[in-house]
């Protein structure tokens, strides 16, 4: 049983309200596969994204531990902003870039230690991300104390990377970069600029974005259950999620009604 009282569920916005949207992908939007791969962007999804990016006048982006690349491959190459890789991509509403250069010489040299560390660890599967990599084992989680501590003593040798762990998953990645850096980076730039950011993510790795969201007085939600978390409101899944984000679609054309109570918060 949780300890803390239960979060309530995200009110939708008023008529006076203008959000800015900041929307995690696996876990919050997506439920999560066995191999990343794995998962599908439906047609329903795809279409209420670009709603709501028409209905926020562009100020919505997706905020991913994916690459930029394997967000445009699920979502259908979209103009939204989209911070990949924690942010170390970076993909603004205007189209522009911005994104960290690590070598070809050290990126192989991060893999080859973390394919090492998956070769000793049964059910653990090594992702490549390009300049960082992801150690998953969804498909054996017992592993995870293993995983944590194997890639915990790669890190001497990984001068300038650092480990970010997940939901049944460890990356390494470079220093110097989170979602809340990026959703903060994203809010000095037009459409997000000047508006209330709201945030869903269901991570470790949104906990960031979280951060940022509270110190700009807006709207973090955390999708899931997980403690200690810094998000002040809650759905209970992704299917939950989806619901609730139809909900805001249908209040910013038409008005908010009452609070999205009717979505369910969670403990």
């Amino acid at each position: 049983m949780s300890a803390l009282p239960p979060l309530p569920a995200p009110p939708l916005p008023g008529v006076d309200d203008r959000w800015a949207m900041f929307l995690d992908v696996d876990g919050t939007l997506l439920d999560f596969a066995n191999h990343p791969d794995q998962v599908v962007v439906d047609t329903r999804l795809r279409e209420l994204i670009e709603d709501l990016h028409a209905a926020l006048d562009g100020a919505l982006a997706l905020v991913s531990g994916r690459s930029l690349d394997d967000l445009d491959d699920l979502f259908g190459h979209p103009p939204w902003a989209m911070a990949g890789l924690h942010g170390l991509e970076l993909r603004g509403a205007d189209g522009r870039y911005r994104g960290v250069h690590i070598g070809p010489a050290r990126r192989m040299r991060v893999r080859d230690i973390a394919s090492a560390i998956a070769s000793s660890l049964p059910g653990v599967m090594l992702e490549d991300k390009g300049m960082a990599v992801a150690l998953h084992c969804r498909a054996a989680p017992w592993q995870f104390d293993a995983l944590r501590e194997s890639v915990e003593a790669t890190l001497p040798a990984l001068a300038g990377y650092e480990m970010q762990p997940g939901n049944e998953v460890i990356e390494l990645k470079p220093e110097g970069m989170d979602k809340g850096k990026a959703v903060a980076t994203l809010l000095t730039a037009r459409p997000f600029h000047g508006r209330q950011p709201v945030y869903l993510g269901d991570d470790l790795t949104d906990e960031h974005g979280f951060a940022t969201t509270n110190l700009e007085s807006g709207l973090s939600v955390r999708v899931g259950y997980r403690e200690p978390s810094l998000a002040r409101y809650a759905l209970p899944e992704p299917a939950a999620a989806r619901a609730w984000l139809f909900r805001v679609l249908h209040a910013l054309k038409h008005g908010a009604l009452s609070h999205a109570h009717s979505s369910g918060g969670i403990a």
